[in-house]
């Protein structure tokens, strides 16, 4: 393997939505930084079954559905 190619992997926290913290090595920021999740498996509706509301970011998924309305799905 070739030398100083490879990231440095670190201990980090990881803030789940409910604010439990655990900790896991990664390589994004540094030793000891926490990383503050917004979706995590707890909250995601593929994890929970679909019993939350997709948030609509930027007006997309109203976009679609205006654009599919017609269509009778």
């Amino acid at each position: 393997m070739k030398a100083e190619i490879h990231p440095e992997y670190h201990t980090i926290n990881v803030k789940m939505t409910d604010g439990t913290v655990y900790q896991t090595r990664s390589t994004w920021g540094k030793e000891g930084d926490t990383l503050s999740l917004e979706i995590d498996p707890t909250v995601h509706p593929a994890w929970t079954g679909g019993s939350t509301r997709l948030m609509d970011a930027g007006g997309r998924v109203s976009k679609f559905k205006n654009k599919y309305a017609g269509l009778g799905f």
